[in-house]
């Protein structure tokens, strides 16, 4: 095969790998516990957005209480739910993947 055909393949290759990282973006609803404070939020938002691989971070209190929801989009490729829970529990904030609600 002709250098410059392999040239050409690998030029396009190194295009659709972007391509490819972000077609692994997906979104995951964390339960988070013991976060009711002022300042609880905020920490469990800033924790989830310093893991490498996470886009985006939304976080609620929807029912007032002590959990907060943290909504998660995040690339597979570079992590997963179990290292977004380990890094909230690490600050002191048990987390699990919320279940839905029963209607």
């Amino acid at each position: 095969m002709p250098r410059s055909v392999l040239a050409a393949t690998f030029a396009v290759s190194l295009l659709a790998v972007p391509f490819a990282a972000q077609a692994a973006d997906t979104s995951v609803v964390l339960d988070v516990h013991h976060a009711g404070c002022v300042l609880c939020g905020p920490i469990v938002k800033s924790t989830l957005a310093r893991v490498k691989g996470v886009s985006a971070v939304q976080v609620s209190q929807p029912n007032g209480m002590s959990d907060v929801t943290a909504t998660v989009t995040y690339n597979t490729t570079a992590t997963s739910p179990a290292a977004l829970i380990k890094a909230v529990t690490d600050q002191g904030y048990p987390a699990e993947i919320a279940k839905p609600a029963k209607g």
